[in-house]
């Protein structure tokens, strides 16, 4: 049994040797899940989806280097551009070893048995990981068709925010409901409405970022990123012309090759535009539900994670904006995806210190 009444690192020591392990693992798939997501994204804008127009292997061998002297046969109509086939491959290769940490990480959390909130999340994160594996062969059996893309992300961003709270609540303890030492004291004396509201907020503002997400996935796999090249008017207008009937249809077949995009460029100004004013909406609500936990004498644990939220946002704005004014440069658009993963994180770890 763990005694609570312990500092968190003595905590931590009473874990059970299982509860370390699926911890180790979930520190290691949260650093590489992040990095899997960013390398999506510089895959994504290198245009090197279809580097290997095959799944899992490239032009059906397991390197792109083994696959020289047969790609003009497997494929006559794409040939071999190595170095999009090597971004390609590499990121697969990430994949692949994150899907190995969490099948060991369900593995460890089924053999746990009075874990069952452990369990719960090593579940959701198995079944994410299928998904995710399902979506990454259609991402290129369908030829990047923008829903099927923009769903990767999202999935890829659903797994590393189930790693993140699996080792934020397994810090917590093995119960992965019970609040953690600090977390107990520091939270003790704040009344249970003003909690509840803060984390009201914080969710709210969680779901306005989830939103904000899938528009940023929806502008790059419509290739809508440079529709806007000003800041803050776009095509020197506040209110271009924009096509938003055509600008949010989800499916247009199975028959299209998506590479380079489909839409005209009133559609692509619409979603540019949809993904500014979300921009605008996501920062009011993490920024209010930020500066409510910083205002509450009751809430100093969740303080400095609020003060991580508010910095994350202004990190990833400042990459927004400055990725514009730059004509969008490649590190500086990759850097917006990790922005967007950090602030993830943060809103995620300021959720987890108001949940008790």
């Amino acid at each position: 049994m763990v005694d609570w009444s312990k500092s968190p690192a003595a905590i931590l020591t009473d874990l059970s040797p299982v509860a370390r392990w699926i911890r180790r693992l979930c520190i290691a798939g949260v650093l590489l899940c992040f990095t899997v997501v960013v390398l999506g994204a510089y895959v994504r804008l290198t245009a090197a989806g279809l580097g290997c127009p095959d799944w899992p292997g490239c032009y059906g061998h397991l390197t792109p280097a083994g696959a020289a002297a047969s790609a003009d046969t497997a494929f006559p109509g794409k040939p071999l551009e190595p170095g999009k086939a090597w971004r390609e491959m590499i990121h697969r290769y990430a994949v692949g070893t994150l899907s190995l940490i969490v099948i060991l990480v369900t593995a460890l959390a089924l053999a746990a048995r009075r874990q069952q909130p452990v369990r719960t999340l090593a579940l959701a994160l198995f079944a994410t990981l299928i998904l995710q594996a399902l979506l990454g062969m259609l991402t290129v059996t369908w030829r990047l068709n923008p829903l099927i893309v923009t769903l990767h992300l999202l999935f890829g961003m659903t797994t590393l925010a189930l790693l993140w709270w699996l080792l934020l609540s397994l810090r917590r303890g093995p119960s992965g409901v019970a609040a953690a030492y600090v977390a107990d004291h520091t939270l003790r004396g704040s009344t249970a409405p003003t909690l509840a509201l803060a984390r009201r907020l914080t969710l709210i503002g969680l779901l306005a970022l989830a939103l904000q997400i899938a528009l940023g996935g929806w502008t790059s796999s419509n290739y809508a990123a440079v529709a806007c090249p000003d800041f803050p008017t776009c095509q020197n207008a506040w209110w271009p012309h924009s096509d938003y009937r055509n600008a949010f249809v989800l499916w247009r077949g199975l028959s299209v090759n998506y590479e380079g995009g489909v839409l005209d460029n009133a559609a692509r100004v619409a979603i540019h535009l949809t993904h500014r004013l979300g921009a605008l909406l996501t920062t009011a609500a993490l920024g209010l539900a930020a500066l409510f936990v910083l205002r509450q004498r009751g809430l100093p644990g969740a303080q400095p994670r609020a003060w991580a939220v508010l910095a994350a946002l202004a990190l990833q704005l400042t990459i927004g904006i400055t990725m514009v004014l730059k004509t969008f440069p490649l590190w500086l658009a990759t850097a917006h995806t990790a922005g967007a993963a950090l602030l993830l994180l943060a809103t995620l770890a300021l959720l987890r210190t108001l949940v008790i």
